[in-house]
């Protein structure tokens, strides 16, 4: 099988049980609310305790360390925090902190306007990323302008498709819109299929020709299952509304001339800054 699995989980204890249920990980992608889910912080905030943010970050940095060291050659995302007032150069900052914590890291920008023009500057300096929040062909049109000269495999885009279908579309038009587009223009970004809630989505992104997917350890669990029996062909959802393709002119685009807002984007934002600062004192 040609694309590559990552767990969605900010919990080493998760990683562990997929590798063994699957023989080996790809990587792993973490986010605020990954980590806000991780059991210990859960028992910290049940017994009315927070963090600081020193102590929040060096959470997050153990967290991240003990990934890497379970899966050393895999790629390990991990994200900035951002809100719709977190400056480009300030996600730049704390991009390369995160990066210095680990070999393997992606780090993880949102592709707002500042998220973007982050990516830019991040992987210029030598930086991998993994854009985040992605809803439309053009944010994707977007990725690939502001990272071009980057190699291949430092950087992702994380099409997100369940969040897609719960407004009604079709998730997975999305992911297979991008693999074309990036296919006609021979592009070096890669796709990683996220917010995959069960194996349907799993059968899509393999059929759309994603390069990785990543999902929730209860859903890997239960493709295992259905692999070592015998394996359905995605089925699309019915009454949903198609996302059409677009042919756009990207190789010669300034990616600020990219419509890069959505409302999904930014609610996701919200929530990930969300969940962050609850934690937090």
């Amino acid at each position: 099988m040609s694309i590559k699995i990552f767990l969605d989980s900010g919990n080493p204890e998760e990683t562990r049980e997929a590798v063994a249920i699957l023989g080996r990980l790809d990587g792993q992608t973490t986010n605020p609310t990954k980590i806000s889910q991780h059991p210990e912080v859960q028992k910290r905030i049940a017994e009315g305790k927070k963090f600081s943010k020193l102590e929040l970050y060096g959470f997050y940095k153990e967290v991240a360390q003990e990934l890497s060291r379970l899966i050393p050659h895999g790629a390990i995302s991990l994200e900035v925090y951002a809100d719709q007032s977190t400056s480009a150069q300030s996600m730049v900052v704390e991009a390369h902190e995160l990066f210095s914590w680990i070999p393997n890291a992606h780090i993880k920008f949102p592709i707002i306007h500042a998220g973007v023009e982050a990516a830019e500057i991040f992987v210029k300096d030598g930086g991998r990323v993994n854009m985040t929040l992605n809803f439309t062909q053009e944010q994707a049109a977007a990725v690939h302008c502001a990272t071009q000269g980057a190699p291949k495999g430092s950087v992702f885009i994380s099409p997100f498709i369940a969040r897609l279908e719960d407004k009604g579309y079709h998730g997975m038009d999305l992911v297979k819109n991008i693999v074309d587009m990036y296919d006609e223009i021979n592009s070096h970004v890669e796709v990683l299929a996220a917010s995959i809630r069960n194996i349907n989505h799993i059968r899509g992104a393999i059929e759309c020709g994603a390069d990785y997917i990543t999902a929730p350890l209860a859903v890997l669990k239960e493709w295992v299952k259905e692999v070592n029996d015998e394996e359905e062909s995605y089925r699309k959802p019915e009454s949903r509304i198609p996302i059409e393709y677009h042919h756009l002119i990207v190789k010669e685009k300034d990616w600020r001339s990219c419509t890069i807002q959505h409302e999904l984007t930014d609610a996701g934002l919200a929530l990930f800054a969300a969940d962050w600062n609850k934690v937090l004192q």
